[in-house]
């Protein structure tokens, strides 16, 4: 396998180079495909603002670690060059032309972050390369109409805003909103939600919204603004590291809204334990996997076996993570659409059975949560229940809800 090192070793100068070259016409399986392998592709933050989901990628090469020890998938070993974009478009896009055109991927798989695949969104369609269960939630994701080369993975932004909206409205219905969001694609696709579940209510109910850079150092000044507009509901769209200082600050200051904090950002290990796990207790959100932290779960046979992968392939990994869960279901989802490919693994045929997973149960999902997708849905989970912190572990309640 090549090494992440020097897989990193790319110049401007030779990203411009590999700009100009064409790709080769398809061949029956998609270049980096043989009789033993399958070359797939990744970008991932492995440092910069959003280093703390650096854990999915090592989860990922983890699972695939022990699909090979087990033969692979249909005899071939997966062989996953996964490579650090610090959260950053241009070095996305740098990092998967040279994945693309010099190492000869099949594929990209779950590229993480908003902004980073809205980079190569249109690269890869334009050259019919699959963007694959993408390690974001946008709603752009499921547009097979006008990206078919590119697909989803966990349920979209907008879907989870309108189930907070639904909650907020049912429980306090005269509610003073502040939102904090990130400001790219990502951050303002929830606001979209809310705009959309929150209806004409909208205006009335949001008193400010205030935004963040990714290289802000903290959210600090933005907190205390919000806490100043008299709001007393706290929409927190923020990733890792800023929801955890927003959470700290918000308790520091002596605000106590109810406080949403959107479900990328969830992991008790890497957010609420940074921040505190007294200021996040009472937090609202939403689940669609098993925490690995409820103690409810620890003779659940499907979290027995994760926990024995995790010891053998993950062992230097915080069990208490999430991000690792999330990184073993996606594998799991790709593994499922590797095995429907048989021996035809042309880059058409691996979006089309990708496009053909039906009610697969996965065992970290939660009871009633299952993966579906179809030539017209490229979202493969619809489904949430909310939960909220208890200052140990997330508590679900109320029904799964579909999206």
């Amino acid at each position: 396998m090549i090494s992440r090192r020097r897989l990193l070793q790319t110049t401007a100068a030779s990203a411009a180079a590999l700009a100009t070259r064409t790709l080769p016409a398809l061949a029956d399986n998609a270049p980096g495909v043989t009789d033993k392998e399958i070359k797939i592709g990744q970008t991932n933050p492995y440092s910069g603002p959003a280093s703390a989901y650096s854990a999915i990628g090592k989860a990922e090469l983890a699972y695939f670690k022990m699909l090979n020890d087990k033969g692979g998938i249909n005899g071939r070993m997966i062989n996953l060059l996964s490579v650090d974009d610090g959260y950053s478009p241009p070095k996305t896009v740098e990092q998967i032309r040279r994945l693309v055109e010099q190492e000869q991927v099949a594929f990209i798989f779950q590229s993480l972050g908003t902004p980073c695949n809205a980079a190569i969104h249109k690269y890869m369609n334009d050259h019919k390369v699959p963007q694959l269960f993408v390690a974001t939630g946008a709603t752009m994701w499921n547009d097979p109409k006008h990206f078919p080369w590119t697909m989803g993975w966990q349920p979209n932004y907008q879907t989870e805003s309108h189930i907070y909206s639904k909650h907020l409205l049912s429980t306090k219905p005269d509610a003073k909103v502040g939102i904090l969001y990130q400001n790219d694609d990502y951050g303002k696709d929830y606001v979209t939600g809310l705009k959309q579940g929150l209806g004409d209510k909208y205006d009335k109910m949001v008193v400010k919204e205030v935004s963040y850079e990714v290289t802000d150092p903290t959210v600090d000044s933005q907190v205390v603004t919000l806490q100043a507009s008299g709001a007393d509901t706290f929409f927190n769209i923020t990733t890792p590291k800023f929801a955890a200082q927003a959470i700290r600050k918000a308790y520091d200051i002596g605000w106590k809204p109810v406080h949403y904090l959107n479900n990328v950002s969830i992991s008790v290990s890497a957010v609420l334990q940074p921040a505190g796990l007294d200021k996040s207790t009472g937090l609202i959100s939403v689940a669609y996997y098993k925490d690995p932290t409820d103690p409810k779960w620890k003779d659940d046979k499907a979290f027995l076996e994760y926990a024995d992968w995790m010891k053998k392939y993950n062992p230097d990994a915080n069990i208490g993570d999430s991000f690792n869960v999330y990184g073993y279901l996606v594998a799991q989802t790709l593994e499922q659409a590797l095995k429907q490919c048989g021996n035809n693994l042309s880059r058409e045929n691996i979006m089309r059975e990708a496009a053909n997973i039906k009610n697969l149960q996965l065992g970290m999902l939660l009871p009633g949560i299952s993966v579906n997708t179809g030539s017209d849905d490229f979202a493969p989970i619809k489904q949430l229940q909310l939960e909220r912190f208890s200052g140990t572990i997330w508590e679900t309640f109320g029904d799964v809800l579909t999206g």
